[in-house]
């Protein structure tokens, strides 16, 4: 009986360690995995920030872009009128130096 003792008790030992590698392999297979999983997010987050920083660039190219546009518009505006001016205040100064000359004022 002793003997069919010691075989069961080393039967047990041996299902206990076939149990307990089992067990440090899965825990070697979950932490690959979780560390797998966990540079997938990291990924994914970097590609989502990279995405929303290229979208708000976008928008800051875009409103700078009509920014510049509406103060060309603005410049070109008071061009505009700067010639205008300077068109009448041409031809009243050469009205002027005529009327100078011919002794009208």
């Amino acid at each position: 009986m002793n003997e069919q003792l010691i075989q069961q008790i080393l039967e047990i030992e041996k299902q206990a360690q076939g149990i307990h590698q089992a067990a440090v392999r899965d825990a070697e297979q979950l932490e690959k995995q979780a560390d797998q999983e966990a540079q997938a997010l990291i990924e994914k987050a970097r590609a989502e920030a990279q995405e929303e920083a290229q979208r708000l660039a976008s928008e800051s190219q875009a409103k700078g872009e009509r920014e510049c546009e509406r103060i060309l518009a603005e410049s070109e505006d008071k061009s505009s009128q700067t010639e205008t001016q300077a068109a009448q205040n041409f031809d009243r100064a050469v009205n002027y130096v005529l009327d100078r000359l011919m002794g009208r004022k």
